[in-house]
């Protein structure tokens, strides 16, 4: 028997009851979100277990949402994990939310050794902080950067430059 979205679902709310919310099935990738501090025990869970077997950490990153407040705790970066059971070949996405403040995040390093340059390529981006990591540092970014260029807190192009000619940007 196939492993469903549905059981995956069923699997996961046994475990961890109602700490995991918003479950979605877009384009019929199962998605839902998870506490921060859940993050490496719900990784845990989905790599251990016999039935779920996701051990293919297929990638990590992040998002930035600027006006989101999780339960007025501050909830401005996501960061995505998306997993792949390869004997099933299903797979699943999470999010968990983060503080612009504070974005600490536990590591993902000693389940998955691909995390490792996939936090790093996040933190270089988005300033997240993996807790943990053994080698957090900028990754493709000058290390004299002091400021995370993914972050949405520049404005955007002033539309009302002449010095350019629109044609020449497919506009």
């Amino acid at each position: 028997m196939s492993l469903t979205n549905e059981t995956v679902k069923e699997k996961l709310i046994a475990k961890f009851g109602d700490q995991l919310t918003r479950f979605e099935e877009p384009y019929g990738m199962l998605g839902f979100e998870a506490p921060r501090d859940l993050n490496l025990k719900l990784l845990q869970f989905l790599y251990e277990d016999p039935e779920l077997n996701f051990q293919f950490l297929t990638d990590l990153t992040a998002v930035h949402y600027p006006k989101n407040q999780t339960e007025g705790k501050g909830g401005e970066i996501a960061v995505v994990y998306h997993l792949h059971n390869l004997r099933d070949n299903l797979r699943i996405r999470f999010k968990v939310f983060a503080p612009e403040e504070k974005p600490d995040i536990f590591t993902a390093t000693q389940l998955f050794a691909s995390a490792n340059w996939m936090e790093r390529e996040t933190y270089d981006f988005f300033g997240v902080n993996f807790i943990g990591h053994p080698n957090l540092k900028r990754i493709l970014n000058v290390d004299e950067m002091d400021y995370f260029p993914m972050l949405k807190q520049y404005p955007l192009e002033d539309q009302t430059r002449i010095d350019k000619d629109d044609a020449m940007f497919g506009r």
